[in-house]
């Protein structure tokens, strides 16, 4: 029987008003941080110089505070807000929908951050492979180096934090809110989607992945974000909790952004390639092991969890097709 959403929506009918949703956000998430360049770029500047005048107001130290507001808000508006969309319309009003539920414990989360920490050791061998790779094509290394020094750079100047006041800040917009959006987007909307209309989990987490490595725009990092990503979206496929995988994507970017904060503590500077220490390729080997044992464990653990949201899941499937999308009933 082909699947449908709560509201009657067709596998294909959902991913097309998701990219609406989608091209809604990128429109608003544009505007907003328009705005708040104009902020910072100076007086006078021509429109044909606009864009490189922000850009480079952006870049200064002293307009830190509004580049990091620009992020966090970019990435509401760009992924947050189409998952709410999204969700509301095709299936109702319901949080349930996205992945949020009670039917979580405190060792799923554990395992959860143990996947994690695994999966970053085996990122290292992939990123190297990937730098490896491209030695073979000049023309992309360039452009894939190209983007790397953006990106270490931009990472430099928001990760500049001058003392405890301003790291727990960032720890909320830097490491927080962008696990809780993104994990809105790839993992409670276009993951959920995928797997209930193809019935092929493990692909849908592959291509989820793949999108998910792709918008953080790094060809060196490609293959091991994606590694991440896959294993963001089997610790959801396996728990059916967001709140586990969204645990375990800020315990990531937390770790991350406290060892740059220590790092310009101690040196007074950033240097962003530190936080990746280089890993032997056993290493690699001895961390997707552990994956796999880890995968088993949370599996088993989670199976009391996954018959309890099935079992509101088709609760909900039964209660809700005749609900507004945009009205919340409270259900027994």
């Amino acid at each position: 029987m082909p699947y449908h959403s709560a509201k009657g929506y067709t596998g294909s009918g959902q991913l097309g008003l998701l990219m609406v949703f989608l091209g809604l956000g990128f429109i608003l998430a544009g505007f907003v941080q328009i705005a708040l360049a104009f902020r910072v770029v100076p007086e006078g500047t021509s429109m044909n110089d606009i864009a490189d005048a922000m850009l480079k107001a952006f870049k200064d130290p002293r307009n830190v505070d509004v580049a990091r507001l620009s992020q966090v808000l970019g990435t509401f508006f760009l992924l947050c807000i189409p998952a709410w969309l999204f969700s509301r319309v095709v299936n109702g009003p319901k949080w349930f929908w996205l992945g949020f539920n009670h039917y979580f414990n405190i060792r799923q989360v554990m395992i959860g951050f143990l996947i994690i920490f695994a999966a970053n050791i085996l990122a290292g061998p992939l990123a190297d492979a990937s730098k490896a790779l491209m030695q073979y094509l000049p023309s992309l290394d360039a452009k894939a180096r190209e983007l790397e020094d953006m990106y270490n750079e931009q990472v430099a100047i928001l990760s500049n934090l001058h003392d405890w006041k301003e790291y727990l800040v960032a720890v909320l917009i830097m490491a927080f809110f962008p696990a809780l959006f993104e994990e809105m987007f790839f993992r409670g909307a276009l993951q959920n989607l995928l797997v209930r209309w193809w019935k092929l989990p493990l692909l849908a987490i592959i291509v989820t992945s793949l999108l998910f490595s792709l918008i953080h725009s790094s060809v060196y990092l490609f293959l091991s974000r994606a590694a991440l990503g896959f294993a963001l979206g089997l610790i959801y496929h396996q728990t059916r909790n967001i709140w586990v995988s969204v645990i375990a994507h800020f315990l990531n970017n937390f770790l991350a952004l406290t060892q740059l904060y220590v790092l310009s503590r101690k040196t007074g500077k950033i240097d962003v390639e530190q936080i990746d220490p280089k890993m032997e390729w056993w290493i690699g080997i001895l961390a997707l092991v552990a994956l796999i044992v880890l995968f088993r464990y949370l599996n088993r653990i989670s199976d009391l969890n996954r018959s309890r949201v099935q079992a509101r899941y088709q609760v909900l499937m039964e209660t809700e097709s005749n609900e507004p999308p945009f009205v919340h009933k409270q259900t027994q």
